[in-house]
């Protein structure tokens, strides 16, 4: 029996549900064949967490001017730094997670150069620095903040060292020989000060709460206001939803502590009150 025979007489028999049923069976299918075919290369575009480890400061990358630096030029300057490994030709995606991070970054309230830094590798070794220098004007601009011209660092690097770098993230990534491509996932990483991976962030969107929130766990109290050092204490990293979300204990114990000083002000005012009368009739 012919696919459309086939077809109509499920469709007519049993309805519109089992065919439906009938359809998604052989996509499922047909996904499972497509996903078998290349399992090692599905395997080599992944993220191997490390939160907590320590990145290498003695590896080195090209700044946009054709400097060389090594990354732990950029520690221990009480600024957490925002990594995004990426290639400047990629045809897509890179330029969509870049776009993301800056979209992201633009309303929040913290400012690159000052408050942290936004460090961009080169995962291609054929790329230029002028290619880079190209990509950060453009970026810079974008953003519109001030520092931002000093804060966004846009970097190439040899391959030996962009890869030891990737390594050191667990950022799994390979040369597509045929379509003459990177092939990489969309994450972004945040490092302390001193270089320790504190978070990780998927996608290419990047809400401007989980980017903040992300920043301030990662300066470890070096960067923020008071209010943001309490907006912190209140939120939580949920691995499951990928974001930062209400931690609802500490939310209490705020608000707790808030009431009593609130209750306290009040009647520290009325005391006040009852002092300068019983003054005013002595």
């Amino acid at each position: 029996m012919k696919f459309g025979q086939l077809y109509m007489t499920l469709f007519n028999r049993n309805g519109y549900l089992l065919s439906v049923l009938f359809i998604l069976i052989l996509s499922v299918s047909a996904f499972g064949q497509i996903a078998n075919r290349n399992p090692e290369e599905l395997m080599n575009i992944d993220v191997d967490e490390k939160l907590g480890d320590q990145v290498p400061g003695d590896i080195q990358l090209i700044n946009a001017l054709g400097q060389t630096f090594t990354l732990d030029s950029l520690y221990h300057r009480d600024k957490p730094i925002l990594l995004v490994m990426a290639y400047y030709n990629c045809p897509m995606l890179c330029t969509l997670v870049l776009n993301g991070v800056v979209e992201g970054l633009r309303p929040v309230s913290l400012s690159p150069g000052r408050d942290y830094y936004v460090l961009v590798v080169s995962i291609d070794p054929n790329e230029t620095p002028q290619l880079a220098k190209a990509k950060q004007q453009n970026y810079v601009a974008s953003m519109d903040k001030e520092g931002a011209r000093n804060g966004m660092i846009f970097t190439v690097a040899q391959e030996e060292q962009s890869r030891s770098l990737a390594d050191a993230i667990g950022f799994k990534y390979y040369y597509v020989e045929e379509r003459k491509e990177w092939a990489h996932p969309a994450v972004v990483t945040l490092l302390s000060p001193e270089g320790v991976i504190s978070r990780y962030l998927y996608g290419i969107a990047f809400k401007p709460n989980d980017l903040k929130l992300g920043l301030l766990e990662a300066s470890q109290g070096k960067i923020g206001s008071a209010v943001d050092k309490v907006l912190l204490y209140c939120f939580h990293y949920d691995p499951d939803s990928k974001g930062y979300v209400v931690f609802a204990t500490n939310v209490m114990k705020v608000a707790g502590i808030a009431t009593v000083v609130i209750l306290l002000i009040f009647l520290g005012l009325l005391w006040g009150k009852e002092t300068v009368k019983k003054v005013g009739k002595n």
